[in-house]
């Protein structure tokens, strides 16, 4: 039965639809906590709310799905992976598909658990009133080049210097990003965090500026760090050296169990 399923191609539909749902779900989580954090009715949340908001989210929900998906949960972050060929055509046109999707359930959420007297725009993004639609354009694309600039430097699997946690440093790099621009466009980088919400409110001014701004900046920074910042192959001694110093923190911390054990 299971040489059957592999040669039916099973096993890779199987995993492929579990990547899609993962997809879905993860941006719906982001647009309910994300968007839910600028909701204005109950007082004026502040930059910094809105920005751990969004940065904590997305940490989160990378580090739930990243090993499903790859926690893309934007189609700027996809549509970088599919240029520069680390995610299939077919794979980048379903996710962005249940990216938007997800967003517009997550923002159908929000609505529903929010009085009606307190959703007012539901989070959306809107270019401030003092810029042009070109100037809300560069926003976008300097925050999300950022973004997706850390996204394939903290996933590059030749570096041996990322001790770290990969997910907090996407997270943080989007909360920075927000302490910024959250005046200015109100620091989308996403284009189904800003299509959720427009779809439920009906606000689609200047809505291009959050597709053509974010697409532009991912794929740009995409294809700059894969042709020049990327890391070399590691030379052979680098990775045993890493290995051994693996496996003396695992003794250090096996022998500190023990100790804790016996007291």
């Amino acid at each position: 039965m299971g040489r059957l399923r592999e040669l039916c191609g099973m096993e890779e539909v199987n995993q492929l639809s579990k990547a899609v749902l993962a997809e879905f779900l993860g941006t719906a989580v982001l647009v309910l906590v994300g968007c839910g954090s600028c909701i204005g009715g109950w007082g004026e949340p502040t930059i910094v709310q809105i920005a751990l908001a969004f940065g904590v989210t997305v940490a989160t929900v990378a580090q739930c799905i990243g090993g499903v998906s790859g926690g893309h949960i934007n189609p700027a972050v996809t549509c970088a992976m599919m240029i520069t060929g680390r995610c299939s055509f077919i794979r980048s046109g379903l996710y962005v598909v249940a990216q938007c999707c997800g967003a517009i359930a997550g923002a159908a959420l929000l609505k529903a658990v929010t009085p009606e007297a307190n959703r007012g725009a539901l989070g959306s993004t809107l270019v401030n009133d003092g810029l042009t639609s070109l100037q809300g354009l560069g926003i976008e694309f300097c925050i999300t080049f950022i973004l997706v600039l850390t996204v394939f430097a903290a996933c590059d699997d030749h570096r041996l210097d990322v001790q770290g946690s990969v997910p907090l440093a996407i997270g943080l790099s989007i909360t920075a990003c927000h302490c910024f621009a959250i005046r200015y466009t109100g620091s989308s980088m996403n284009t189904a965090r800003s299509f959720g919400p427009a779809v439920m409110t009906g606000l689609w001014e200047n809505h291009w500026v959050y597709w053509v701004g974010p697409i532009l900046g991912g794929v740009t920074a995409g294809l700059l760090y894969q042709h020049v910042f990327a890391c070399a192959p590691p030379e052979p001694e680098s990775i045993e050296r890493l290995k051994l110093q693996t496996l003396l923190k695992i003794r250090e911390k096996e022998i500190i169990t023990d100790r804790t054990t016996c007291i």
